[in-house]
């Protein structure tokens, strides 16, 4: 009798080529930086490194790369069977901790890791770890410090700046997440009017981004932020979500929202108004407009990032329109919270060079006293004009 065995079908590896040249650069940057060992908590920086995919960043896990061999993924027990389902490396390359350390007042999963790293002789040297980011905690370090021969050094940022030039798989899930926000957008469009409760269209926003579209032949992943479509004067602050109230005529509402493709993001934001628009939001629409496109025109490589800025923000001034935060920042490969890279931004002082494959959320929103208004674009940096990923009418939208 023949045996019935169940093919594992990976949705999310790249090729073992493409994790090595990555692994390759991010050592460069590790000698550059003087780290023997580094520990990334990040869960982008764990999935860009090892391909591991899982809802598991509640807890502590990491991902350790030395100056040879594979890296090494820690996590949970239970765990470890989704890092064996996704990672490119084998299984004596995977450590789990038992579930007794799990949010226990009396151990911590790092005092498991500093044991483990000792055991392999990975103690000695200088270790690096992510200080500031959302997934490492000061007790988390602590027990390291408690752990190891010499307390480990500062590296955040390490892994994410590696990140910033796409390859061609990579923008391919990009491209594949733009058609997802595009679907996204042509549905609020439709369904959205007076009177239909703001939670019942997030469940039309969440069903165009997940559903399996046979045309597109694929569906989405659930992306980092949740949708943001804060309406009237509520608009005035950019990060609220929603509610079950009555979509009110007379109103703007902006909708900040993204495309995810195997956690590759395409954010991209839009503005309704129901009704006749005020005067105030055909000038905004102006001023963004016109700043937008002389920002993607400085958007190309050699330039630099304060260059988009200060070129949308300039035109901005002439409007007599101020706006005292960036102006957008790059994008790829993300889990919740966020789905920025968190390394450079497009505002004034940030001269990083812009390089042919960078991705960038070219974020244009406004957040005046009494509204706000959102055109945005996803952009890939390139040698001449940039490349807009998605493809949505760029302008303020009238609905009745």
């Amino acid at each position: 009798m023949e045996s019935c065995v169940m093919a594992i079908v990976d949705t999310f590896r790249f090729s073992d080529a493409e994790y090595e040249g990555r692994l390759a650069r991010l050592r460069r940057a590790m000698d550059a930086a003087g780290i023997d060992t580094l520990i990334t908590s990040d869960p982008s920086n764990m999935a860009w490194i090892t391909g591991y995919d899982g809802w598991s960043f509640y807890v502590h896990q990491a991902v350790i790369v030395r100056a040879f061999g594979a890296p090494v993924w820690f996590g949970r027990e239970q765990d470890a069977q989704g890092a064996l389902r996704t990672v490119y490396m084998a299984d004596p390359d995977i450590i789990a901790y038992p579930d007794i350390y799990v949010q226990s007042p009396d151990r911590h999963p790092m005092d498991y890791l500093a044991a483990r790293l000792t055991d392999r002789g990975w103690h000695k040297g200088r270790i690096g770890v992510e200080m500031d980011n959302y997934w490492f905690s000061a007790r988390g370090y602590q027990a390291l410090c408690a752990g190891l021969p010499q307390p480990p050094v500062d590296a955040t940022g390490l892994v994410n700046w590696q990140r910033g030039v796409k390859s061609d798989a990579e923008l391919d899930r990009m491209r594949k997440a733009a058609r997802l926000v595009e679907r996204m957008h042509a549905r609020i469009a439709d369904r959205i009017e007076p009177g239909m409760r703001k939670c019942d269209l997030v469940a039309e926003i969440y069903d165009a981004a997940l559903r399996y579209d046979p045309d597109l032949g694929f569906g989405g992943d659930y992306p980092a932020i949740v949708p943001l479509l804060p309406s009237g004067t509520d608009a005035a602050a950019p990060h609220l979500t929603w509610d079950d109230r009555p979509m009110r005529r007379g109103e703007g509402t902006f909708f900040e929202i993204a495309g995810c493709f195997r956690r590759y993001h395409c954010p991209l934001s839009r503005t309704i108004f129901l009704g006749r628009p005020t005067q105030a939001f055909l000038d905004a629409e102006k001023a963004v407009l016109e700043g937008m496109d002389r920002g993607l025109e400085a958007a190309r490589a050699g330039n630099t990032c304060e260059d988009i800025a200060i070129a949308f923000f300039d035109v901005l001034k002439k409007h007599g329109i101020r706006k005292d935060n960036r102006t957008g920042y790059p994008i790829g490969l993300s889990y919740p919270p966020d789905w920025g890279e968190r390394t450079c931004s497009l505002r004034p002082g940030d001269r990083t060079v812009l390089k042919p494959g960078m991705t960038f959320h070219f974020m244009t929103g406004l957040w005046l006293e009494d509204m706000g208004f959102e055109i945005t674009e996803s952009i890939v940096i390139r040698d001449g004009a940039p490349e807009c990923l998605a493809d949505v009418p760029r302008r303020l939208i009238v609905k009745d």
